[in-house]
């Protein structure tokens, strides 16, 4: 069974940064793509950041230029690093696996629990 843990959560002002992690345990980790989702209050879940197999990135339009997702393979980590945070990345974000690269949340199959985020002004 593999299991992600998503860490790095908190509080942060506006304009401020953090960097999320996800540990994936139990997998052959090059040849998985992964995810970061967030589900704000009352909205639903939607895609963040994704890297593919082949380490490409996709980003949201409303994080370009201010979120970076990035792996360490030796260490089997995912990063979310957030900068510039607005009070709309509010959320809860979740790091996902699936065997490829996908923008439909469906084809993702291990999901970490979440990790809240909330930015002030």
């Amino acid at each position: 069974q593999v299991r992600l843990v998503e860490s790095g959560g908190g509080l942060a002002q506006s304009g401020g940064s953090l960097r999320l992690s996800c540990s994936v345990s139990r997998t052959s980790f090059v040849i998985n793509a992964m995810a970061w989702y967030r589900q704000a209050p009352g909205k639903e879940r939607d895609l963040v950041a994704g890297i593919t197999t082949d380490g490409s990135t996709r980003y949201a339009d409303s994080v370009k230029g201010r979120f970076a997702i990035s792996k360490d393979r030796a260490n089997n980590q995912v990063y979310l690093q957030m900068n510039a945070l607005k009070d709309e990345d509010t959320a809860v974000y979740y790091c996902a696996r699936g065997s490829q690269y996908s923008s439909n949340q469906r084809d993702y199959v291990n999901w970490g629990q979440g990790t809240r985020v909330t930015v002030a002004s």
